[in-house]
């Protein structure tokens, strides 16, 4: 189908295909309101009816298809929209008859919330992943708050402050949701007290650098040090580099367009030599991938490479340094090299309305100037220091 609007017939919803591996497809039917088919990359077939209810999306399943027939789903649909009209929400009756648990409210929150409205809600996923998965099958009554606040100084201890703050704000906002949709108990985060977060402001240092560069390329693994390389290169978030799209490369000019960023924006990233050398190497051996960094993933791509970038940091004898800081570490370095700050905020797009109107007039060649002044200092800074070694060693 060309169309994910079409009136519904046995025939047409047979011939609908599978999505791509990790996607959901929705289709409508054009006669009755809200009416529609989800479709899995499994081939799975779900009646639904999607509707705001009390100026809130609500996608109300009805069942498998064929196991229900278009007729029934139809006379069920009908159903579904007569009690929107009389003010009822039917998932509320349904939400209420069973005890929830963590994972049925975690995928009611990214069906009908954070898909529709975050941006990062694949975040949001990954975190659920990380740090809750192990309690998915728990019932929301069973987590009180002395076990959330445990979890939460756990994570804290191991990850991070900013981690474990971020997974409470998770938390919070999961009980929300679930006492807007009709789960009647208190929300079992309130009250309890947040790590003082402090900003960070490690970057790689110019005797930290030999050994990093050393590990890197000593990583058996390409497909990790290439995507380390492209994070320190391009100075992007680590999570447009993890999603990098083929289709956003142009490869010939040496730009990276990157259609929406994290704060909302779309940005144009200038590509130095090696980043290109590296993406021509990877685009011959990956000639069919939609991503740079293509998984078996739900995303289909490259997820946060935790473990590995662990043993990095071991090989480089180097402790507390973290993915997100090879972004800094690129703008420090322009900074040590003489770069002006719009130069450097026009690199890391950061959102900032006084010189958003200086960010519009500069071109991105003074951009990829200062780019391949500060790797190059970085380089020569390696270089330097293993002279040194190796003057003090004869």
């Amino acid at each position: 189908m060309s169309s994910h609007r079409f009136s519904f017939t046995k025939a047409t919803l047979n011939k609908l295909s599978s999505p791509d591996k990790g996607k959901r497809a929705y289709y409508y039917d054009t006669k009755i309101n809200g009416f529609g088919m989800a479709v899995t990359d499994k081939g799975s077939k779900t009646f639904l009816v999607y509707r705001k209810i009390n100026g809130k999306p609500e996608r109300i399943t009805i069942g498998r298809y064929p196991d229900i027939s278009l007729d029934e789903a139809r006379a069920q649909a009908h159903d579904i929209n007569a009690a929107i009209a009389r003010g009822e929400n039917p998932n509320a009756a349904r939400r209420k008859d069973k005890e929830w648990t963590l994972t049925y409210l975690f995928s009611l929150y990214l069906d009908n919330y954070a898909k529709a409205h975050k941006k990062t809600w694949q975040e949001d996923a990954a975190q659920y992943q990380r740090y809750l998965e192990d309690w998915g099958a728990r019932r929301l009554s069973s987590l009180k708050k002395a076990d959330i606040q445990e979890r939460h100084l756990k994570i804290g201890d191991e990850h991070g402050h900013y981690a474990a703050n971020r997974l409470l704000s998770l938390l919070q906002t999961l009980f929300n949701w679930a006492k807007e949709w009709g789960w009647d108990q208190p929300n079992p985060v309130h009250g309890i007290k947040r790590f003082k977060e402090k900003s960070r402001e490690r970057f790689l240092q110019a005797h930290e650098l030999p050994r990093f560069f050393q590990a890197l390329e000593v990583e058996t693994n390409t497909t990790i040090r290439d995507y380390v390389w492209l994070s320190l290169l391009t100075g992007a978030r680590r999570s447009n580099v993890l999603a990098m799209r083929w289709q956003e490369l142009q490869l010939e000019q040496a730009i990276w367009h990157i259609p929406e960023t994290k704060n909302g924006t779309s940005q144009r990233i200038p590509l130095m030599t090696r980043a290109v050398d590296i993406l021509h190497q990877r685009r011959a051996q990956l000639p069919q991938a939609e991503f740079v960094f293509p998984s078996h993933s739900q995303t289909g791509h490259l997820m946060e490479p935790k473990k590995a970038w662990k043993k990095l940091l071991e090989r480089a004898q180097l402790e507390d340094l973290r993915l997100h800081d090879l972004r800094r570490s690129l703008g420090s370095w322009q900074a040590a090299t003489g770069a002006n700050m719009s130069v450097i905020s026009k690199t890391l797009n950061h959102k900032d309305i006084a010189t958003t109107e200086i960010y519009a007039r500069l071109d991105l060649e003074p951009v990829r100037e200062a780019m391949e002044k500060a790797t190059a200092a970085m380089l020569e800074a390696t270089q330097a220091i293993q002279q040194q070694e190796r003057g003090i060693e004869e």
